[in-house]
């Protein structure tokens, strides 16, 4: 990767480039699969997607199916649902205690390298709880003995077995022992068997884990987050992640010739290097994404995507519950919600801008890419 050097020896690279605003918008959308990259084959899978952006926002399963079929054109809820069950990616607890779509096989380097902080920190919370850390590791023996063999239960049969062995799983407590059982490495996150979420072993879901040293993993993870997300800072790098800055800092430079470094309005910003090349076409696209989409959870600014005075009605409360968004020309300029009958989905839009009969028509086009992803047809209702 890069250049080859160790990372205590290879330095930021200095900046070659000044972007706008409008123009690092542009490629951004392009980064993040939103419109066509120029530099690879359009995903045509799952695994392609996920690992493109080496992680995914999926603490909301139905916005991580969106998330998916969104970037992958002419896709089903029904697709995608197989390509998980086939192990494509898989759920699992990564960064920041949040939960995210990865790569399969690369689940276990990734808890490892941005998993230790949440593990450090989880201390507080079983105080609260009045759980003890030996309790804890009895929790993840017990799930790690129940699964065993190509086992797979529900949450509720988890916290049931928990239960049987003596461990009190009542209230929060059940679902903070799966969360640090799978922050262990011990289980994952199995696609759902109708509403109800699986777990399984992760060892026996995706054999065969990639083992990276630090420095290779380090520098893995900053070229997916930069090439999937870039242009950007290095302090959304430490904040998607959860890294230190100085592991953010190494990261970036063991990446190597990989990554540049831009000005945006001023700014510096890290890119994917072959992104320097790509035409600075106009952004027009209009898009319905989900909720939690990486669009807006991938970034601690987002400024270029987001008008200030919309902060509130994108996150309510500011309680990190995230609303659906419209997206015009890489703007948002709306939120959205479902209503899921047996024979219909109801799709509300709320906008946040003045929008001409044009631009609503393309806005029912895009949420009827989400009826046709549901194989549901759609009735669109305009809240204003």
């Amino acid at each position: 990767m890069g250049s080859g050097r160790k990372a205590a020896d290879v330095v930021a690279l200095p900046d070659t480039s000044a972007l706008s605003g409008s123009e690092a918008l542009a490629l951004r959308m392009t980064s993040l699969l939103l419109r066509p990259h120029p530099t690879i084959v359009p995903p045509t899978n799952v695994a392609d997607v996920v690992e493109w952006f080496g992680a995914m926002q999926a603490q909301d399963l139905a916005s991580g199916m969106w998330s998916l079929g969104v970037r992958l054109p002419g896709s089903t809820h029904a697709d995608v649902h197989a390509a998980l069950e086939h192990r494509e990616a898989l759920r699992t607890w990564p960064m920041r205690g949040t939960i995210h779509l990865v790569p399969a096989r690369d689940a276990r380097w990734l808890l490892e390298l941005t998993g230790v902080r949440a593990l450090a920190g989880a201390a507080r919370r079983r105080e609260f709880l009045g759980l003890s850390e030996a309790e804890a590791d009895r929790a993840a023996d017990v799930l790690g003995e129940t699964l065993a063999g190509g086992g797979r239960l529900t949450r509720a049969e988890c916290v049931a077995a928990l239960v049987a062995a003596g461990i009190d799983g009542a209230g929060q407590r059940g679902y903070h022992l799966l969360w640090y059982a799978a922050q262990r490495g011990v289980t994952c996150i199995a696609p759902n068997v109708g509403t109800e979420q699986t777990f399984t072993l992760l060892d026996e879901w995706a054999p065969g884990q990639r083992q990276l040293d630090r420095d290779e993993a380090l520098a893995t993870l900053a070229l997916r987050y930069f090439r999937s997300h870039g242009p950007t800072t290095r302090q959304d790098f430490a904040g998607w992640t959860g890294l230190t800055a100085a592991d953010a800092k190494r990261g970036i430079a063991a990446a190597g010739a990989d990554l540049t470094t831009v000005l945006v309005d001023g700014v510096e910003a890290v890119l994917h290097t072959p992104l320097l090349d790509a035409p600075r076409a106009e952004v027009d696209d209009v898009l319905a994404l989900p909720g939690f989409d990486e669009y807006l959870l991938g970034y601690k600014d987002r400024a270029l995507m987001l008008a200030p005075e919309h902060k509130q009605a994108i996150i309510p409360g500011g309680n990190g519950v995230f609303q659906a968004t419209v997206v015009v020309g890489g703007r948002v300029v709306g939120t959205w919600k479902r209503s899921l009958a047996k024979t219909r989905v109801t799709l509300t839009v709320h906008p946040l801008a003045d929008l001409d009969a044009v631009r609503r028509k393309q806005v029912e086009q895009a949420l009827h890419r989400y009826a046709d992803f549901l194989a549901l047809p759609p009735r669109v209702n305009w809240s204003d």
